[in-house]
């Protein structure tokens, strides 16, 4: 893609500055009609979802008074219009608007209206004191609105006793920001103006224009964007820290692309990271879609409270854990680093630059970002193995793949409340895992040949799964990957491959996974399969019910080649032996696939924890830390659910004791930070894979120890105590001993604190101490100082652990209404159905339906409510049938 260049700004620049037309008169509101205000009333007639081609916006400008410090802003907004024909109302989005004035500016003439949001969502009407006639208008917006305390539109945080604002748009909140045409579709430019109080930095997508000073406001105005959607439009204000640099030259690229890391102002001196390795994944993703980054600065700007991060054109956004650190840094951020700026910054051109035309292709943009942030984090920094993490979340996604309810990757999306449900594991996890399986099989030069044309045909454009699908097709030359992509994308549900043998032949026979106790709908995909025994691979499609594979030789058959194919599998016993036993000469990727195949097998009554148990032995000598720990991941999940009793979690003790206690002196352990600095990270992951695995056992008494008196040194202020890759060890160990007084104790140090890592690892250790005391004090905790998202890890926490479930489970019902009322971005309500699902009890599922069903209806989370009531009852469902069965089983462990 091509940066935006000098001609596509001049003629920007001209139909801005004719929508803008002469400013206001002052006596202009003389015209305007009393405003109506229907706040929260719901009108059946106006649109639920898309608003049509009646009215298409054309440009935006936005003029904003924004002050943090303030608990509203204000706004001047105009948008110039085509209509398609004569009308005295128009539909468009406005959420908690004070509109002020409405006109519609015509020519000279000017034509006064009254607004009224008609429902919760921010569907809102103008009604015209006379028709509009067809042709080009500008509507004319003066509001004000409250900033919001939570990531979603435009909200503002205190830090470190400093007021700062973000915005969060995506999916449906930039109405809650300005009136807009708000879905996806509707692509324009936008002239963004930000006045501020002086000396504050603001930040949006374009280049800043020379400041000015208008009264007593510092004037930011911004270069013309190119084309964007509304939830790709950002606005920064804030007494901010920034370190300015470049991405230098490319091929695809002749001049530096100006680049900065923005931040709050107690990071100012952990910036350097983030822009140095920025600048690198930028140079990568050039090189991969062959033509320049497609904007003319980059923006990588951080916040304490967003769940995520956000791709906003130039400008994204991050949680600041995300950026803020050094190269000293755990090994689980700086992974995290690589796959969510390679994420974010793919997103650029396959989202920001080519953008779905309506919210059901919104897997467009998600899958394939999610696939790009492993695949460039892994070309990024290879030592860090981040390429295999995209199976692990493909292969958890599986998990409510499986489950009944459910949906398709690509979804039809019918009204607002649906869109942001279409966020979840579905998206990311199977989309992306679905793509990576696409390129495996075409090879990544075809996959990214049609990637490349995709971009090319629609840029700074709108575009559909059908258009995707084209191109791979046509870059691969097989028309068959049309069909094949949209049997995953287009259905629920995960294949499940049968194989048998019949002399030196295999036959995979497709039939859909379900748990135990459910029922198997027939469903029927096109499958790329690989296989492979010894040395020799071998893929097809698999496009009927059984095919065969003839792989001579005596080596096992491995069945998901690489572990790239989103399936699962089942096989006679005698085969799984074989294939066990042979565990350790497995790629990394094949060993998660079998570690998942044969974990699922288990869940749904075939498979055995003694065969688990023997592929965690063979695993544990794999030569990669990733594959190492598969089957024992899996093993540790039985027991998270409560499938094992007592006795059997003192089998599965003695049985990691035995399997992991000799790498304890291989990589010793010492607590104190930046003691391993410049270690490979692949020793630094056996290390903290070791650790986990070995705490709860005898062997780990003195690692328990360590981390207790480093925590209460790092508590005392000594923070060289303790590194921040072992925080959350140590923060849980702190409490073991201490009580409420060391949990009350922590919850004061993390809100003394602004430390990314630190005081986020604080509060959710306290949440997750299994006392009830404790659990029901932070659940009421009125401490100003606790941000609204805050309240959420709280949750989090005290619903991880069995002790304090229950009370958690009494909250949200006592406070559901609450919690749910307004929108909180499209993360928050369905947090709060996520951490539903980890009870295990057909009873407590049917409480939940009776007791939560109702009140979710009609929201996003709605959708994960009823996986999260499944879960409990296929949970529920299995202890009672093979419970004292698994427990028998982990008690003879060895």
């Amino acid at each position: 893609m091509s940066r935006v260049r000098f001609p596509i700004w001049c003629a920007v620049t001209g139909t801005l500055l004719a929508l803008a037309g002469p400013a206001p008169a002052a006596d202009e509101s003389a015209d305007q009609a009393p405003i109506e205000v229907q706040g929260r009333r719901s009108i059946a007639s106006h649109p639920q979802g898309r608003l049509g081609d009646a009215v298409r916006p054309t440009a935006y400008r936005l003029d904003l008074t924004v002050d943090p410090a303030q608990p509203r802003f204000t706004g001047h907004v105009e948008i110039a219009v085509v209509l398609a024909s004569g009308t005295r109302e128009v539909f468009l989005h406005g959420r908690g608007l004070d509109v002020r004035r409405i006109v519609a500016r015509i020519g000279a003439r000017t034509i006064p209206g009254s607004w009224a949001q008609l429902d919760a969502d921010g569907a809102a009407r103008i009604a015209f004191a006379e028709p509009l006639p067809e042709g080009a208008a500008t509507l004319v917006f003066d509001y004000d609105a409250a900033f919001g305390d939570t990531a979603a539109g435009m909200f503002r945080v205190r830090v470190d006793g400093d007021w700062y604002s973000w915005t969060q748009f995506q999916s449906t909140d930039a109405r809650a920001a300005f009136p807009s045409f708000d879905q996806p579709g509707f692509k324009t430019p936008f002239d963004v103006t930000l006045r501020t109080p002086a000396g504050l930095t603001a930040v949006s997508n374009a280049p800043e224009l020379p400041l000015t000073r208008e009264g007593p406001f510092d004037v930011h105005r911004f270069a013309p964007t190119a084309p964007l959607p509304t939830y790709l439009v950002a606005m920064m204000v804030g007494p901010f820290v920034t370190q300015e640099g470049n991405v230098a030259p490319t091929r695809q690229r002749a001049d530096p692309l100006p680049l900065r890391i923005v931040s709050t102002r107690q990071n100012a001196a952990r910036l350097d990271y983030a822009r140095e390795n920025s600048a690198q994944i930028v140079r990568l993703l050039e090189d991969y879609f062959g033509e320049a980054f497609p904007y003319p600065k980059l923006d990588q700007i951080t916040t304490p409270i967003l769940p995520g991060a956000m791709e906003n054109a130039g400008a994204d956004l991050y949680r600041d854990d995300l950026l803020i650190m050094d190269r000293n840094a755990p090994l689980a951020q700086q992974q995290e680093f690589g796959r969510i700026v390679a994420h974010e910054l793919a997103h650029q051109w396959f989202g920001d630059l080519v953008t779905p035309a309506w919210w059901d292709d919104l897997w467009l943009n998600e899958s394939f970002a999610n696939a790009m942030g492993y695949l460039i984090g892994q070309a990024w920094r290879p030592d860090l193995d981040i390429w295999s993490g995209t199976l692990d979340e493909g292969f958890a996604a599986m998990e409510i793949d499986s489950l009944r309810a459910g949906r398709a990757v690509r979804q039809p999306i019918a009204t607002t409340a649906e869109i942001d449900g279409a966020f979840d594991r579905i998206t990311y996890g199977k989309g992306g895992h679905v793509l990576a399986m696409m390129g495996a099989y075409m090879g990544e030069a075809r996959f990214r040949d049609g990637v490349r044309r995709y971009i090319a045909a629609h840029r700074h454009g709108t575009a559909t799964s059908a258009d995707f699908f084209a191109a791979l097709s046509q870059a691969a030359g097989d028309p068959r990957i049309v069909p094949a992509l949209r049997s995953f994308i287009d259905q629920q549900g995960v294949p499940l491959l049968v194989f048998g043998r019949d002399g030196e032949r295999f036959q995979a026979t497709q039939i859909r996974y379900a748990p135990l106790g459910q029922p198997t709908p027939a469903t029927r995909w096109i499958i790329p399969v690989c296989v492979r025994r010894g040395s020799e691979r071998q893929c097809k499609i698999m496009d009927g019910r059984s095919t065969t594979f003839d792989l001579p030789g005596s080596e096992p058959l491995v069945p998901n080649a690489w572990g790239t194919g989103y399936y699962r599998v089942e096989m006679p016993r005698r085969m799984w032996s074989a294939l066990i036993a042979s565990a350790r000469s497995l790629t990394a990727g094949e060993a998660l696939s079998v570690a998942d195949s044969l974990s699922a097998s288990v869940m749904a009554g075939r498979g055995t924890v003694a065969e688990l148990a023997m592929l965690s032995s063979q695993l544990s000598r794999h030569a990669d830390s990733r594959a190492a720990f598969a089957a024992d991941a899996a093993m540790s999940k039985l027991v998270r659910m409560g499938l094992v009793d007592t006795v059997g979690r003192l089998g599965w003790v003695r049985f990691r004791q035995r399997l992991y206690g000799p790498l304890l002196k291989r990589y010793g352990f010492d607590p104190r930070a930046g003691v391993y600095a410049g270690e490979a990270p692949a020793r630094m992951r056996w290390r903290s894979a070791m650790l986990a695995s070995l705490l709860g056992t005898s062997r780990g008494a003195r690692l328990r120890h360590q981390l207790q008196e480093a925590a209460t040194r790092y508590l005392a202020g000594d923070r060289s105590a303790l590194d921040e890759a072992w925080i959350d060890h140590g923060f849980d160990l702190y409490l073991v001993d201490g009580g409420e007084e060391a949990a009350r104790k922590l919850v004061d140090f993390a809100l003394s604190s602004e430390d990314p890592v630190a005081r986020p690892a604080a509060l959710v250790a306290a949440a997750r101490s299994s006392r009830t005391a404790v659990a029901s004090w932070m659940l009421g905790l009125t401490d100003p100082r606790l941000r609204a998202s805050e309240r959420l890890d709280i949750l989090d926490g005290v619903m991880a652990r069995r002790a304090t479930r229950p009370l958690g489970y009494d909250w949200i019902v006592a406070n559901l209404d609450s919690l749910l009322k307004g929108s909180e971005g499209p993360f928050y309500a369905a947090r709060i159905a996520t951490a539903l699902g980890q009870f295990c009890s057909v009873e407590r599922s049917e409480q939940m339906a009776t007791d939560l069903r109702p009140r979710f209806a009609g929201t996003a989370a709605a959708l994960q409510l009823d996986r999260s009531i499944e879960q409990v009852r296929n949970c529920g469902t299995l202890d009672e049938q093979l419970g004292a069965a698994i427990s028998e089983e982990f008690a003879a462990l060895k």
